[in-house]
């Protein structure tokens, strides 16, 4: 059988097991039944289950306009990966269609998903065999394997601009190690070619993708018209997503008007957290 490596609440927000027993807990939303809402996207506001994978190649800790730092909002799917969660897909599976209710949407979020595509492949042939589900995928771009692409319907591309890489500064404040990907992070962020392979499956199979881009810093629409949308053909203004930059509500009022001011300068999305706002920052929402 093939094994998923999960991260923190695996698969969620649910309220039963995979078997179909009520689990004692209740879901990190408050709500008295499984699911939540994509808070972001496209489909943002679309009844959904998620599945976060554990183990990502990327490093990201950005920094605020006001000069703080603030790294990946689930580190323990990416920096810290200690309390994973080694499970079958089939186990996996069951989960999902034990919590799904009316919900046609689950989303496969990590970590970097793809770094799992053999077993993801396995997982999402069954679950749009079996649930005939709508899936998404969010990725950071810089990886691609068609024969799991097959089954995702929407995805979701975050490139990772320079303000992601991981400096000195931010390294020591965080008290990390120079190691892995915190040495390559800056290296391997940006791949034109892997997008480019999104993009052009995307129109040549009739799926949809995003790009969905972190927004930290003033300039920082230069840097994807420059680094990233010159390189690309075949997207529209409204493929391109930005996503102000803050892992809770408090940071997250410091780059909103930004951004919002950035898209409606440059004819793109504004794309809001709007589970942050309904949940708060919390895992498992």
């Amino acid at each position: 059988m093939s094994k998923l490596v999960l991260a923190g609440e695996g698969v969620f927000p649910i309220t039963k097991d995979k078997f179909g027993h009520p689990l004692s807990k209740p879901p990190a939303t408050g709500l008295s039944i499984p699911g939540t809402i994509q808070g972001e996207g496209k489909w943002a506001g679309i009844p959904s289950l998620f599945i976060r994978l554990s183990g990502c190649n990327l490093r990201c800790i950005w920094t605020l306009p006001d000069g703080s730092f603030c790294r990946c909002d689930t580190p323990y799917a990416s920096f810290n990966t200690d309390n994973q969660l080694l499970a079958e897909t089939d186990d996996v599976a069951a989960l999902v269609h034990q919590n799904l209710g009316d919900m046609r949407h689950v989303v496969i979020s990590g970590g970097e998903p793809f770094l799992q595509h053999n077993a993801l492949e396995v997982l999402c042939k069954r679950l749009k065999e079996k649930e005939h589900l709508h899936l998404s995928v969010e990725t950071n771009g810089t990886l691609f394997d068609e024969d799991f692409a097959q089954y995702i319907d929407l995805f979701s591309i975050s490139p990772k601009l320079s303000n992601s890489n991981p400096s000195g500064a931010k390294m020591k404040h965080y008290k990390l190690r120079q190691s892995g990907p915190l040495i390559y992070h800056a290296q391997k962020r940006k791949n034109i070619e892997v997008l480019q392979r999104f993009i052009n499956y995307c129109r040549d199979t009739g799926k949809d993708f995003q790009l969905k881009f972190v927004i930290g810093q003033t300039n920082d629409f230069s840097e994807i018209k420059n680094d990233f949308l010159a390189h690309l053909a075949h997207w529209q203004p409204e493929d391109i997503l930005l996503m102000p930059l803050g892992a809770n509500a408090k940071e997250l009022i410091t780059t909103s008007k930004m951004v919002v001011e950035m898209a409606i300068k440059n004819g793109w999305r504004f794309a809001p957290r709007m589970h942050i706002d309904l949940f708060g920052a919390g895992a498992g929402v």
